[in-house]
């Protein structure tokens, strides 16, 4: 859903240009009253689907479950939002924006954890470091411990135990990192998107100091070459033939 908002965080970007140059207000304004100005709209879009889903599938029953699991959801949407902000500062074109950030996310997706397990994972570039800078792997693992933890099943392992715990579940089956609380990954995910936020305001401030200077430099250079052409140098051979 983030990605398909793209076309409105470019005309946003425009918009914002124009105000900038009146001097209207600063970008940590912008970037402020931008995220706090979408956070109605994410808990609505995180909270209908997710009451709709989580109870109609059947998950682990528990209101506190629940408002982990819309929790989980709404942090990811801010994320990606703000992965998709910066793509768009950086990439303004429609088309182009929305196949850089489609990349980023198939790619984040591919060694989030879900799609082949952490050990399976390559380990040059692919789990060292793109496993944990995908923001998948924690939302996923946030996930399942939000289901699992506290359950117990029932074993088809043929010579094994009656019953199987979701601890065990999580550690032999999803490879799941068990070391830590299932808050931690929500505390990781929210500093990611603190992180993101701060990443689009340093390059908006960035872009803003060095477009005019490239904006200068072109300036610059034709009335450089049009001097030259101008007021040509003197040759010894035209000096000649005047002679």
């Amino acid at each position: 859903m983030a990605i398909g908002g793209f076309p409105s965080f470019v005309e946003d970007m425009k918009i914002f240009g124009r105000e900038r140059l009146n001097g209207h207000y600063g970008v940590g304004a912008f970037v402020v009253g931008n995220t706090f100005s979408s956070i109605p709209y994410l808990l609505m879009i995180s909270l209908i689907p997710g009451v709709i889903a989580y109870y109609l599938v059947g998950l682990h029953k528990g209101f506190e479950h629940f408002v982990y699991f819309a929790l989980m959801l709404f942090v990811c949407m801010m994320l990606v939002e703000s992965l998709m902000m910066i793509v768009a500062s950086i990439v303004p074109d429609f088309l182009m924006g929305i196949i850089t950030g489609a990349g980023i996310q198939g790619v984040m997706m591919l060694n989030g954890g879900f799609f082949r397990l952490p050990n399976d994972l390559p380990k040059p570039f692919w789990r060292y470091p793109m496993y944990y800078i995908a923001f998948h792997k924690y939302a996923n693992q946030g996930f399942y411990k939000n289901e699992f933890q506290g359950l117990t099943f029932p074993n088809n392992q043929a010579g094994g135990p009656p019953t199987i715990t979701g601890e065990e579940i999580l550690q032999n089956v999803w490879q799941v990192e068990t070391g830590y609380s299932k808050w931690v990954d929500v505390a990781i995910l929210f500093g990611m998107v603190v992180l993101y936020r701060l990443l689009f305001l340093g390059i908006i401030k960035t872009v803003e100091k060095v477009k005019p200077m490239i904006k200068g430099l072109m300036v610059a250079s034709p009335e450089k070459s049009k001097q030259i052409i101008e007021n040509p140098p003197s040759s010894p051979f035209l000096h000649e033939a005047k002679m």
